[in-house]
């Protein structure tokens, strides 16, 4: 059924009214658990139809109030229609309890419609519908049972019964055995007074000694929709046997016991009997587990003797009858079942209780009515209940004494309270009267509500100010209820309407108004900082019904004070200049405010601690550099600035100003590692592509970006055997070296960083020498210092006299074993050098022309293999060079294409510039090149290995036949 339906069940009902003109009850049945603001229903409008003003034929604004305090629902004040409010309808909370469970759950609400003219009071009954919210449950998880072991097949045993609070079709409907293993079946009992019982049904013959357990599964389900269930476990042990079970004397008892029966009294003494002798005879009493525990509470059970006496005090208001469900066992697994029915009888224990609930709304308990109002005005509605029964619950209501008031009786339990005659304001002004409510108990008990009802004067003249606006002044930083003025009106009626209370209107939350006096004072100190003025109304108001009043404008000036130092906008300020930045140049601005005003906001500025370094303007705030700056010199600046105001007394403060000198890139890259561009590194044939074989590592005084470096190998790196990483400066092999890679190699390393705008470098020389092992290091750095004649955007294999090193054991021996097939080569060989020597020689002649001669006598002392030709001399004659110099910020050109002369292993040599500059420097040995000029000689022409092959084996020979090499 959905709500809709539930309205047209509504219907109305009027019985047992003593007035039915203004009386009316309404019943709405609803479902239980409906979200908020549902519409339940709504006041009939035929209910008003008699209330239409027969003189103007319109209908009146109708106001309904709900007077039943309920949480429950609210009632709209203009339409009349009832809602569900955000708290929850729960039947089985609203009407738990035995005696709620088949019978009608309903609460009750009165609404009364007002105004006076046309009140009326409707009862409103709600009925709350249970729904399926709740799923039957087993008392507990696990149910045991005993079985002996000689049961005969179809005999039945009882198991505890499920429970659930939702009634009717909604509550316990069926039981199932889950896995009864064939031996088990399961049926329902239904007691007279509608429960149902579930009983295990013995299908087979058990026998302990073979099977003595079986577990299986009990299943509950409602009948509501949707359905709802619970399952238990169901362990059966099978035991010794027992032949006869317990037998109640009697398995329906009822019983009536005064609620005030002390706790010990005796309710009702159980029997039971068992035909068997010994300990199988023995009873024992106990409650089922379907007793509730607030009712295991109230009552004992003795286990040995079966009585049942009182617990705790019993309250026939709070539960009227008890159900006990007594078990009797002899320890076998089927107890005997007897149900007592305990009924609480009444005792006049209880006064009655009056529920009054204010029509007019009273003011600190006093109703307040006017003199002119009619006969029958509606004051209050009176409900009387007693919580006792019949005779003890009778209850009767009426005044203490002769007053202009009397009770209308509206229902059987209900009154209203209303004027009986014309009321007087000069005769009486309040009336003070008691309400009774009396039981006819045996002794009666009463009850009694205070009533206070005052009179009003009719009003109908307001108070007059003497002065429309007020204007005052006062000095900032006062003192807490200081006083301002006294305002002050008077008003021409008499009584209670001229009695006058002042208020404040908005914004006046700083000052203080006495409601009587009118004195208005200074409730917090002033800031005029903060306020410099205050505007604001005074209300003078009456004391009549309704209340009229005036009002008056109040003007506030807040004079100032010199209470406020001067504030700096910062209290640290930052400013950031270039270390470029020329003398007397503005490098920030220093603001400060002062929140007084005239003199007393006159600020000036001065330096504190600074020796002359900058000029401050002591008004302006604008500080200019009184010197140049150089970041690396001295990175920061700070000092304290003062401002002083011109008030009395005078006040001031202070703050740190900090100028911070922003780098420029004005320094090169400085070279950490390696600390000679005459160290080198062996990298053997052996090491693996990614391996490292060398770091360059340099640092910058600069910061920032200006101090970031990137690392790039600009020459000596043709074949790409190297690689280097721009940012840690780790050189790595790319390639696995090959035969012939073997010998001396030079990288060029730029190391530049990245300033801005100008990016200043340094270059550094690695040398790597590829070969197995280092054989003479003696010789290696000799080759070193030698490749120094190579300009450095050249490789040291470029010149057209390669430097011969290395070990000739080897070949030697080849060329002796080789020696007699070979000779007729080595003849046509010599021709052959005979004619490339003076070809060499030619070209030299004309290169030297166009070069000039080469200084040698500044040329550094080489030192040679002892073995090896006189390479120095040959250089001498044939590579003329100039010098250059090393400078930290003059870019190498770099050519794109670069090769690596590949040389035997023991006869590598490099070429390089003219003369390498060292640069002083506490730190490292780093060079950088202003130029490289051109080598003389002859560059190589075809196959770079094949030339090698042919020059080592000319070494070769002329080294056997003591032919000098360099006429080659």
């Amino acid at each position: 059924m959905d709500l809709r339906d539930f309205y047209l069940l509504a219907s109305l009902v009027a019985c047992l009214l003593l007035d039915p003109a203004i009386t009316q009850e309404l019943i709405y049945p609803i479902r239980e658990e409906l979200p908020e603001n549902v519409l339940i229903g709504n006041i009939p409008k035929d209910l008003n139809i008699s209330h239409i003003n027969a003189a103007t034929g319109t209908s009146a604004n109708l106001v309904y109030r709900l007077v039943s305090n309920t949480p429950l629902v609210r009632v709209s004040s203009s339409t009349g229609e009832i809602f569900t409010t955000s708290n929850r309808i729960d039947r089985e909370r609203l009407c738990g309890g035995p005696s709620y469970e088949e019978n009608e759950c309903s609460f009750e609400i009165e609404v009364v419609i007002l105004p006076n003219d046309f009140f009326r009071l409707i009862k409103v009954k709600i009925v709350v519908k249970d729904i399926n919210d709740n799923a039957p449950m087993f008392l507990y998880p696990v149910i045991n049972i005993s079985i002996p072991e000689n049961t005969l097949i179809n005999s039945r045993f009882p198991i505890p019964s499920a429970t659930d609070p939702d009634i009717g079709f909604n509550s316990v409907q069926h039981y199932e055995l889950v896995n009864g293993q064939s031996a088990f079946g399961l049926d329902i009992v239904e007691t007279p007074e509608g429960e149902k019982w579930p009983q295990l049904i013995v299908q087979q013959n058990l026998d302990r000694e073979q099977k003595d357990t079986y577990v299986m599964k009990i299943k509950v389900e409602d009948g509501g929709t949707p359905q709802k269930s619970s399952t238990a476990i169901l362990q059966v042990t099978v035991s010794d046997v027992n032949d006869n079970k317990p037998i109640f004397k009697a398995s329906q008892i009822e019983v009536h016991i005064p609620e005030n029966a002390p706790v010990g009294t005796s309710v009702f003494q159980l029997q039971a009997t068992d035909a068997d002798v010994g300990s199988n005879a023995e009873i024992r009493y106990i409650f089922s587990t379907t007793v509730s525990p607030a009712t295991k509470k109230l009552f004992a059970l003795n286990a040995a003797t079966g009585l049942i006496t009182v617990q705790r005090p019993l309250d026939r208001e709070e539960t009227a009858a008890h159900k006990l469900l007594v078990l009797a066992s002899d320890g076998g697994s089927s107890p005997a079942r007897a149900t007592i029915l305990i009924n609480v009888t009444d005792v006049n224990d209880n006064p009655p209780n009056i529920d009054l609930k204010y029509i007019i709304s009273p003011i600190n308990g006093t109703v307040y009515l006017s003199e002119k109002g009619p006969v029958n005005t509606k004051i209050a509605l009176i409900t009387v209940s007693d919580k006792d029964t019949d005779v003890n619950g009778k209850v009767i209501c009426f005044i203490e004494k002769d007053v202009p008031f009397h009770l209308k009786a509206v229902y059987d339990n209900q009154y209203l309270l209303e004027t009986s005659a014309l009321l007087d304001y000069e005769g009486t002004k309040e009336y003070i009267f008691k309400i009774i409510a009396s039981d006819s108990g045996k002794p009666s008990l009463n009850q009694t509500a205070l009533v206070r009802v005052k009179l009003e004067d009719e009003n109908d003249n307001p108070p007059i100010f003497s002065q429309p606006v007020i204007e005052l002044s006062v000095l900032e930083n006062n003192v807490r209820g200081l006083y301002l003025t006294t305002i002050s009106a008077t008003d021409v009626d008499s009584g209670k309407n001229a009695e006058i209370v002042y208020q404040l209107g908005p914004n006046a939350s700083f000052f203080d108004l006495d409601r009587k006096t009118g004195v208005l004072t200074a409730s917090r100190v002033f800031d005029r900082e903060e306020q410099e003025r205050f505007l604001f109304t005074v209300t003078a108001r009456d004391n009549g019904t309704p209340p009229l009043q005036s009002q008056a404008a109040v003007i506030v000036t807040v004079l100032d004070e010199n209470d406020n130092s001067p504030k700096f906008t910062h209290n640290h300020f930052q400013f950031f200049v270039s270390e470029n930045l020329s003398k007397y140049s503005t490098v920030g601005v220093i603001t400060v405010t002062d929140s007084d005003a005239g003199v007393n906001a006159d600020v000036t500025l001065s330096i504190l601690n600074d020796n002359e370094n900058f000029i401050l303007d002591p008004f302006s705030g604008v500080i200019k550099s009184n010197i140049s700056f150089d970041r690396e010199l001295q990175s920061s600046y700070t000092f304290d600035v003062k401002a002083v105001d011109g008030g009395r007394p005078i006040r001031s403060s202070a703050a740190k100003v900090t100028i911070n000198i922003i780098d420029v890139n004005d320094n090169s890259p400085i070279v950490i590692y390696p600390p000679s561009n005459t160290s080198f590194k062996l990298v053997p044939l052996s090491a693996i592509p990614g391996s490292v074989v060398a770091e360059v590592f340099a640092m910058d005084v600069d910061t920032g970006m200006n101090a970031e470096l990137k690392y790039t190998i600009v020459s000596g790196n043709n074949k790409g055997l190297f690689r280097i990483d721009p940012v840690t400066g780790n050189i790595t092999l790319e390639e696995k070296p090959i035969t012939t890679d073997v010998g001396l190699h030079r990288l060029v390393v730029n190391i530049s960083d990245l300033g801005y705008p100008k990016s200043l470098h340094t270059l550094v020389l690695v040398f790597l020498y590829v070969n197995d092992t280092v054989g003479n290091a003696t010789y290696i750095y000799d080759m070193i210092r030698r490749t120094m004649e190579t300009p450095l955007d050249k490789n040291i294999g470029d010149s057209s006299e390669p430097y011969q090193s290395g070990d000739y054991l080897t070949i030697m021996i080849a060329i002796v074993a080789g020696a007699l097939v070979v000779i007729v080569v080595i003849f046509v060989t010599v021709l052959v050098r005979c004619r490339h020597a003076s070809r060499f020689k030619a070209a030299a002649e004309l290169e030297e022309q166009g070069i000039g001669r080469f200084d040698w006598s500044t040329a550094p002392t080489t030192t040679f293999k002892p073995n090896s030709p006189d390479l120095a001399r040959h250089y001498k004659s044939a590579s003329p060079q100039s010098a250059f110099h090393l400078k930290a910020d003059t870019p190498v050109s770099v050519k794109k294409h670069h090769v690596i002369q590949e040389l035997p292993l023991d006869n590598t040599f490099v070429g390089g510039c003219d003369t390498l500059s060292k640069r002083s420097s506490t730190s490292s040995d780093h060079f950088s090149a202003s130029e490289c000029s051109s080598q003389g000689g002859f560059k190589t022409k075809g196959p770079m290995h094949t030339r090698q092959v042919k020059e080592h084996f000319y070494w070769s020979i002329s080294t056997a036949y003591n032919c000098p090499i360099h006429q080659y």
